[in-house]
């Protein structure tokens, strides 16, 4: 599984310029999921070969009674609670802070890494004023700048070695993780396909910290189902849940192979679930989108088409993902909706013999060569699959830096025509022959 890293500290210390600095690394796109406070970024990042999730939270204020303030302490101690080490950011320029000292005094009684992270570092005068920091008892620290770099790559350094391995864990069962808003009936689907209510179902989102595998092995299917369901006593479900959801997600989505995308349909395809889909997509997952409680809906002919349409218009231009309709309580299409995941799981791992995978696609190349770019003539000579887990394609050519984007989405358009690669998202490399 991958790691989860969160950045914390006082509001306005440098953690997005920091968070954005590291996404730049792998050339990411920051996933903003929109709440009540600010938004909330989430995007992956790379280090001496470690992967690793990257949460940049909110501010942290110990003592306000600003309603919005409040929601955010509650973000960054769930973070906490999620993450695998934690990056405590504070500014050189005003020194320790009482709210710098509020959220160490927390951070201590954290029994994982942390790491002080002594920002705007930039001369040697702010060098020396930084060594105050060791007042807030959390030991070393690390003088960096956000804004030009210097100092992260010792920070980063530190960071992954505490980091757990990456493996890709090849079980001999695929793992399917059921995600989505809290009370889109994740627990009612997982119910009604095992047959038995392992799974408590109420109105009350879950908030159960690791996800739990269930074993499926019915009408000829076999595979690991990755709960990302569970609930506590009301009184203890105190967290911003909608935050929670995305967290318990970028878990579940880092474990598995297949994500069962469930939403409701009275709800729509709003920008939480959109933000998830994305997390599916950029962490190279198999993705099926499940329209639960479709019974609910006043519907008329064209209803699955229009509610179709606009789902399809929202994950643009990654159309090529199954939509199903069902109801779990009615038991209406759950085992289709199965039958589907596995079909998206063989999808994730075909391989394409390179000399079928040339035959098909150099002829479409010749007839629909590379537009021309800054009067330069881009020649593909050789296409082949990559040896990783999901679907990844090179294409060796003269002047891989001027084939543009559009072009690439051609070759993959072209990829899911001949080799059917419903569901699952594709990479193009073009490398230079």
């Amino acid at each position: 599984m991958g790691a989860i890293v969160a950045i914390v500290g006082r509001p306005n210390v440098g953690k997005s310029t920091f968070f954005n600095r590291l996404i730049r690394r792998r050339e990411a796109i920051v996933d903003a999921v929109s709440g009540v406070t600010r938004d909330r970024h989430y995007g992956k990042s790379d280090w001496n070969g470690k992967e690793f999730s990257l949460i940049d939270t909110g501010g942290y204020i110990v003592g306000s009674d600003d309603v919005f303030e409040k929601e955010i302490d509650k973000q960054v101690e769930l973070a906490i609670g999620e993450a695998d080490a934690i990056i405590f950011m504070v500014d050189v320029e005003s020194g320790v802070t009482g709210m710098d000292e509020d959220v160490a005094k927390l951070l201590r009684k954290v029994n994982k890494p942390v790491f002080l992270a002594v920002n705007k570092v930039d001369n040697a005068q702010r060098m020396a004023d930084a060594v105050e920091f060791y007042a807030l008892g959390l030991g070393e620290y690390f003088p960096l700048s956000s804004i030009n770099g210097s100092g992260t790559g010792e920070l980063l350094d530190a960071l992954v070695e505490v980091l757990p391995d990456i493996k890709d864990e090849e079980s001999e069962l695929p793992r399917f993780a059921v995600v989505g808003r809290p009370n889109a009936g994740k627990s009612s689907f997982i119910n009604a396909l095992i047959g038995e209510d392992r799974y408590i179902v109420t109105d009350i989102a879950g908030t159960t910290r690791d996800s739990n595998d269930t074993r499926y092995n019915q009408f000829g299917f076999e595979f690991n189902l990755v709960d990302t369901a569970g609930i506590r006593k009301k009184s203890k479900v105190k967290e911003d849940l909608e935050f929670y959801s995305v967290m318990r997600s970028v878990r579940a989505i880092e474990h598995c192979d297949v994500c069962i995308l469930l939403l409701d349909a009275t709800r729509g395809f709003d920008g939480q679930v959109e933000n998830i889909f994305w997390l599916a997509q950029r962490n190279n997952k198999g993705i099926v989108i499940l329209v639960n409680k479709w019974d609910l809906v006043e519907k008329d002919t064209n209803s699955v088409k229009e509610y179709t349409a606009k789902i399809k218009e929202a994950i643009s231009p990654f159309e090529d993902v199954p939509i199903l309709f069902i109801s779990v309580l009615n038991k209406q299409r759950i085992y289709k909706a199965i039958e589907t995941a596995v079909e998206v799981f063989k999808n994730r791992s075909k391989k394409v013999p390179t000399r079928k995978l040339n035959d098909i696609m150099l002829p479409i190349i010749e007839h629909t060569p590379p537009p021309a770019y800054k009067g330069k003539y881009v020649k593909i000579k050789f296409c082949t699959q990559l040896p990783t887990p999901y679907p990844q394609f090179a294409f060796f050519c003269n002047l891989p830096q001027y084939v543009r984007d559009p072009y690439k989405r051609f070759l993959e358009n072209k990829l899911r025509e001949n080799f059917d690669f419903t569901g699952v998202p594709v990479t193009i490399f073009m490398r230079k022959k």
